[in-house]
């Protein structure tokens, strides 16, 4: 039975985000086993005790010290407004690699056409606190109501305005609604309660996963390139191909030539390879990365 003095009580955020984490944290290395209907995963690292907790809730438990750590969005945290350590900020997303945001959003026709004309109205949200704090610094008196769901649907027959969260906008647009304002951009984080931040094994242990996880998010979009090269055209090569500026270069048995290694963005191999071969290379090899740590 393992030690609780050294596990580690994870939590990754069920729902829209909960793919998009496992693939992360497998990238880092630690591979998580989740069930059908299991709310407790497994994982292959045995001082992990993981729990799969709604993104909306984890920061909530973090502050009350049910859980060591765990990853969710900067939003969450600042709605529970509590006391966390911040270890890691983690640019990746539901659906693609920009932030979330949260915007005012009223109707195309609406009167409405910024945040001052909020006054005395009704604004639905599922991010009450952050809507609240967002008012208070503006001065401005409106009614906050908690929504459910389906929170595009209540504009305007139901309430004026509403806050919602986005990444592309292609909702609210397909809507016929139109942002005002943002109140709050966001990525998920790596979080702590400030006990187990202070306890000396389980901190070093969460910055082990936070440098890991950091290093799997670099490596997003690139990978490693390899290839023998003729010595006397390396400047060619240098010139012509400027993102290989910074080259790892060997040299080789056979007199004449060198092994050169870089890492680049996935997206320019297939421009690259034609010309390195053009340029003499040999036994070019493209490869997969999991991490790049700076």
């Amino acid at each position: 039975m393992p030690d609780p003095s050294r596990t580690l009580k994870v939590a990754i955020p069920k729902g829209s985000l909960q793919d998009p984490t496992i693939e992360l944290l497998a990238k880092a290395g630690y591979e998580v086993y989740v069930s059908s209907r299991g709310l407790r995963p497994s994982s292959n690292d045995p001082e992990l005790d993981l729990y799969l907790i709604r993104a909306q809730e984890i920061g909530r438990y973090l502050g009350q010290g049910f859980i060591d750590c765990g990853i969710t969005g900067y939003d969450w945290a600042y709605e529970n407004d509590v006391e966390l350590v911040d270890l890691a900020e983690l640019p990746y997303s539901r659906a693609t690699t920009r932030p979330t945001r949260w915007v005012l959003v009223v109707p195309e026709d609406s009167p409405i056409r910024k945040p001052e004309d909020l006054q005395g109205k009704r604004i639905a949200t599922e991010g009450v606190g952050i809507t609240q704090r967002y008012l208070k610094e503006r001065g401005i008196q409106a009614d906050v109501e908690f929504s459910w769901g389906a929170t595009e649907v209540k504009v305007p027959d139901l309430v004026d305005a509403i806050v919602d969260v986005t990444e592309t906008g292609d909702s609210i647009r397909a809507n016929r609604l139109r942002i005002v304002d943002t109140l709050l951009t966001s990525f998920p984080h790596f979080y702590a309660n400030p006990t187990a931040a202070a306890d000396p094994w389980k901190k070093e242990k969460m910055d082990r996963i936070a440098l890991l996880l950091k290093a799997a998010l670099c490596a997003r979009g690139k990978v490693g390139l390899k290839m023998n090269f003729p010595s006397a055209r390396l400047p060619d090569l240098l010139e012509k191909l400027p993102s290989l500026r910074r080259p790892t270069i060997s040299q080789l048995s056979e007199e004449g030539w060198v092994a050169v290694e870089t890492v680049i963005d996935e997206i320019v191999v297939r421009d690259i390879i034609p010309e390195l071969k053009r340029l003499g290379a040999e036994g070019i090899i493209e490869y997969p990365l999991n991490k790049i740590v700076p």
